[in-house]
């Protein structure tokens, strides 16, 4: 038999019903799926490396095209945590701060990762054919093997928690 109460526990702070919630994983789940579809057709094809006239060009493009999805999953994701159930026992202080350093950790690392990397480098321009000169070792990734992706992470950790 299976102890269900801890799990029927949890499910009562959320409302899977909620459409803010339902946009939020939709959006969570759209983002990395739209991005590595248009990659990977990109370096089969060429297709965008066309249209636009370059590989940078168009690697700039896409760029700005995820993060504009990323706004709009920050957006829902905000909503539906405004909309959700609270913990009792984050309504504090301590809670607020913790979830403040967190954020600000989690901002360090995507910055950070961003600053090493570059525009191409953050959004993809592997795919269109435009290489970095030698692996990246420096912070943040001396520290991290993926610190755009643990930073992200503890943004949306430190924001729930705040």
């Amino acid at each position: 038999q299976v102890d269900v109460t801890a799990m029927a526990r949890l499910f009562g702070y959320v409302d899977v019903t909620d459409s803010g919630f339902i946009a939020a994983v939709l959006s969570i789940a759209f983002n990395p799926l739209f991005w590595n579809v248009v990659a990977r057709w990109e370096h089969k094809t060429r297709a965008l490396s066309r249209v636009f006239g370059s590989p940078h060009a168009a690697c700039y493009c896409l760029g700005t095209v995820i993060l504009m999805l990323n706004c709009v999953r920050s957006h829902c994701f905000t909503e539906a945590m405004k909309s959700q159930p609270k913990l009792e026992g984050l309504d504090c202080h301590w809670a607020y701060y913790s979830g403040l350093a967190i954020l600000a950790v989690g901002t360090l690392f995507v910055i950070s990762s961003f600053l090493a990397l570059g525009f191409t480098g953050t959004f993809l321009g592997d795919y269109f054919g435009i290489l970095m000169e030698a692996k990246v070792t420096s912070f943040p990734f001396s520290v991290l093997d993926n610190p755009m992706y643990w930073g992200s992470t503890a943004i949306y950790l430190g924001w729930s928690l705040m």
